[in-house]
């Protein structure tokens, strides 16, 4: 599988990545089988960059990451983890419920503080049972999780002390990269207009459906030699279901515009002779600042069938098609 750098470090990473949520139990139980099963799909199928994060299943995604990479030769991969939430061990009637089925009995505190990251990362060496970790995203900071006034907090630790402690974890030679593992755009250009970062995982904002980040991140990634790792490229199912009944956007059933406009969609894939969803996985991978797109699953079939839609030709041209004003002046 072709391989793209990481800004302007000596990083490369796999263009199709494997996020680890589902494999922590996001919105269903996993087993450890089916995890086992299922990362070793993704590495049958070339795939040598994973992503997990403390967050996912509250430690259970970073074991099974480390459980499965143990024995892998250490340069044949990337793995990166994330930073900003610390856990500590409650009763299990006291587990707060983060849509993860099944997590470990842990409870969570924000902190992105100097102190707050090293002690994250220490606590990640622990679960992943793994002895080196390549790219740490600082996780989920930002209004789209905390609101405006903690956000402001937030971002004052990071920038008072956590950025301190990314660059200093980095020029030890602890990590190679590091950036923002978010689901929104304005907090990725308010540290970026503050500090260098080598990439940013951005969900959900760089897609067919939702364009968020073209405007200003794309053109200032660009200038600032930031990768783009991208994440949820069917925006949460829509545009791999189609705009079906019970179809979900954004983590949230779909409204009438958004099922309206996923419909003229999927009539412009259907005059172009592939499916929609080919056209989603493919479409972040013809932005050269993009170095990954990431797929993410608990089933291998759903793995496969992920994978068989980079198969599928889709012509550049195609992508023109679905801008955003041409895709709304299709619905007349």
């Amino acid at each position: 599988m072709d391989k793209r750098r990481i800004g302007t470090t000596a990083l490369d990473v796999t263009e199709i990545s494997f996020g680890g949520a589902a494999i922590g139990g996001l919105y269903r139980a996993c087993s450890r089988d089916v995890a086992m099963e299922t990362l070793q799909t993704a590495w049958d199928a070339g795939l040598r960059y994973f992503d997990t994060a403390p967050f996912y299943g509250f430690g259970l995604s970073e074991r099974r990451f480390g459980d499965f990479l143990r024995y892998k030769p250490r340069d044949s991969y990337v793995l990166s983890t994330k930073v900003g939430r610390l856990f500590r061990p409650v009763p299990e009637d006291q587990v707060p419920d983060h849509s993860y089925v099944d997590p470990l009995p842990f409870a969570l505190d924000y902190d992105y503080s100097y102190d707050g990251i090293m002690r994250s990362v220490e606590f990640s060496y622990a679960r992943l049972g793994l002895n080196r970790m390549d790219i740490l995203f600082v996780h989920d900071i930002g209004a789209y999780t905390h609101g405006v006034e903690k956000t402001k907090l937030h971002f004052r630790q990071l920038m008072d002390g956590g950025l301190k402690a990314l660059d200093e974890l980095k020029t030890s030679g602890t990590i190679s990269a590091y950036g923002l593992g978010v689901n929104e755009v304005q907090i990725c250009l308010d540290v970026l207009n503050r500090a260098p970062l080598d990439c940013i995982l951005l969900a959900s904002r760089y897609s067919l459906l939702d364009r968020s980040a073209e405007a200003e991140l794309l053109p200032l990634c660009r200038q600032r030699q930031t990768s783009l790792i991208i994440g949820g490229v069917f925006n949460s199912g829509i545009l791999a279901t189609g705009p079906v009944q019970g179809a979900h956007f954004d983590y949230q059933p779909a409204g009438k515009d958004i099922l309206e406009r996923v419909d003229a969609m999927e009539k412009i894939a259907a005059e172009g002779g592939y499916p929609l969803a080919a056209a989603a996985f493919q479409f972040p991978l013809h932005e050269p600042v993009v170095a990954s797109v990431l797929t993410g699953t608990a089933k291998p079939a759903n793995l496969t069938r992920n994978l068989e839609l980079l198969e599928i030709p889709v012509p550049p041209a195609e992508f023109a098609r679905y801008d955003p004003y041409t895709v709304v002046q299709a619905l007349g």
